[in-house]
């Protein structure tokens, strides 16, 4: 049987753009990106012979009152949202709209950062149906099938679902072992790519797009620690690019990956390509300072890399090693820095209250931002995710009551430290914003590398315009 699956990235909350994309599932007032995962899943379905329509209501900044117009127009048998911790009310207004249209429309939800508490997800959003916990590129088109074929949902692993007035939870999945199986995201169920950019509205057209997936390091803080790293090839990647080249004048990518320089052949082999194909793409992606060297961060730069973000963390040693970070500090500082030789935009992301922090650490690490000037940077506070071991530190021993999931923002602390309190937290949060953005020297350094760059010039005072509002206007909440 093919079944009618409408695919709805919900509203943005409180009027801020939403990510809903994995380790991402956040508020985010300065990007809006693809519903990237949606779009795989979509294709996905699509090949298995659904019949599938998407509405991105956060991108194309619509109401739930666009969600009822489609429902009643589509008439899906199913549909399947992404929903987040923090907006997980607003997110299953998805499910109650498409169920006020006609209750017997099967509603499928999707988040990672929750997977670790079905029953609890379920008994809170009433009217979702089916939860797809993990892998979503497996469970999700399972799920799916299985509702298709009237077989009992027993059988799909990685999801919660009711029978009645009971809530059953199935085992793990299988994750994707061959990730060049994923056909080219259903981009065409988008009207166009002009709403979405990350940071500031520039270089666009742009979209997100994993080449990897998953995380093998096991740093104690992080929703997607010790997952399996699965890779799409070279040329399986530059086909997706060479299609949006061609479709939608592509001109900026962002790999959303993880780890990005994790198999350092296949960066190579990545970079070769986009040089000998002369896309004309700027693209950005994320990894771990360890993962590069001056020599790979210039192939990159010549391939059209034109930034990176490192997930530093702190500037203190013993903060790093307390979580597992398994890098030292002396090598994030020398990819900071190699990275901005190679005249590459450099963001470097901080976390404020990690186990030990204490006002000395802090400083160790507003210390590092004055040596390494980063262009930019993300300051967050440490967040005790569910299923982190970060998150059985702080609940698993001293008996603290558990904050409610919805108030797990990274700019606002739920949870202090030993020696600093959540209002601590936030205060180093403040000021280490202040540190870089009243620094002389790094508006020098940004100046300087303009001046290499003119290029760069509009992003550049896009940029500036942004952080200027959000530090002035919205003491940096909903900014990561």
């Amino acid at each position: 049987m093919v079944l009618k699956v409408l695919l709805v990235n919900p509203p943005r909350f409180e009027g801020i753009s939403v990510i809903r994309e994995e380790r991402c599932e956040i508020t985010e007032r300065y990007s809006i990106l693809e519903p990237y995962s949606l779009l795989q899943t979509a294709a996905l379905l699509r090949d298995g012979g659904h019949q599938v329509s998407l509405i991105d209501l956060n991108g194309q900044d619509l109401g739930y009152d666009a969600l009822e117009a489609r429902a009643r127009e589509f008439h899906p048998d199913a549909t399947l949202y992404r929903f987040t911790p923090t907006t997980f009310d607003w997110d299953h207004k998805a499910a109650s709209t498409v169920k006020g249209v006609d209750k017997d429309i099967t509603t499928v939800g999707v988040c990672w950062t929750l997977h670790t508490m079905p029953n609890q997800v379920l008994k809170e959003a009433p009217d979702l149906d089916v939860y797809v916990r993990q892998d979503y590129e497996v469970v999700a088109p399972a799920a799916v099938n299985a509702l298709a074929g009237g077989t009992p949902l027993d059988d799909v692993a990685g999801i919660a679902y009711r029978r009645g007035e009971e809530i059953k939870v199935t085992g793990p999945p299988t994750p994707m072992k061959d990730y060049d199986s994923m056909p080219i995201p259903a981009y065409d169920l988008l009207p166009s790519l002009k709403p979405y950019y990350v940071n500031a509205p520039a270089g666009r057209p742009f979209t997100i797009l994993y080449t990897s997936k998953g995380c093998p390091f096991k740093c104690s803080f992080c929703t997607v620690a010790g997952t399996p790293w699965k890779m799409r090839t070279a040329p399986h990647i530059l086909e997706e690019l060479r299609y949006l080249k061609e479709r939608y004048g592509l001109r900026t990518a962002s790999f959303f990956d993880e780890t990005f320089t994790f198999n350092r052949g296949r960066v190579e082999e990545i970079c070769r390509m986009l040089k000998e194909e002369d896309l004309k793409i700027k693209w950005y992606c994320n990894t771990r300072a360890h993962l590069v060297d001056r020599e790979l961060l210039r192939q990159m730069r010549e391939a059209g890399c034109r930034g990176i973000s490192f997930g530093i963390e702190s500037g203190s040693q013993r903060i790093l090693d307390s979580v597992e970070k398994k890098v030292k500090v002396e090598q994030n500082r020398d990819a900071v820095l190699a990275a901005k030789a190679e005249r590459l935009k450099v963001l470097c992301s901080f976390i404020f209250g990690l186990p030990g922090e204490d006002w000395d650490s802090v400083e160790e690490t507003l210390q590092f931002v004055r040596d390494t000037l980063p262009t930019s940077a993300q300051f967050n506070v440490a967040v005790p995710y569910p299923g982190t071991r970060l998150h059985e530190q702080i609940y698993g021993v001293t008996g603290l009551e558990e904050p409610d999931f919805r108030k797990m923002y990274q700019h606002a602390s739920v949870v202090g430290t030993e020696k600093m309190t959540p209002e601590d937290l936030d205060e180093a949060r403040k000021k280490a914003y202040k540190t870089l953005y009243t620094s002389g020297r790094w508006w020098l350094s940004n100046i300087r590398h303009l001046l290499r760059e003119p290029s760069d010039l509009y992003m550049a005072s896009r940029f500036a315009m942004k952080i200027t509002n959000n530090y002035v206007f919205h003491g940096m909440k909903d900014a990561h």
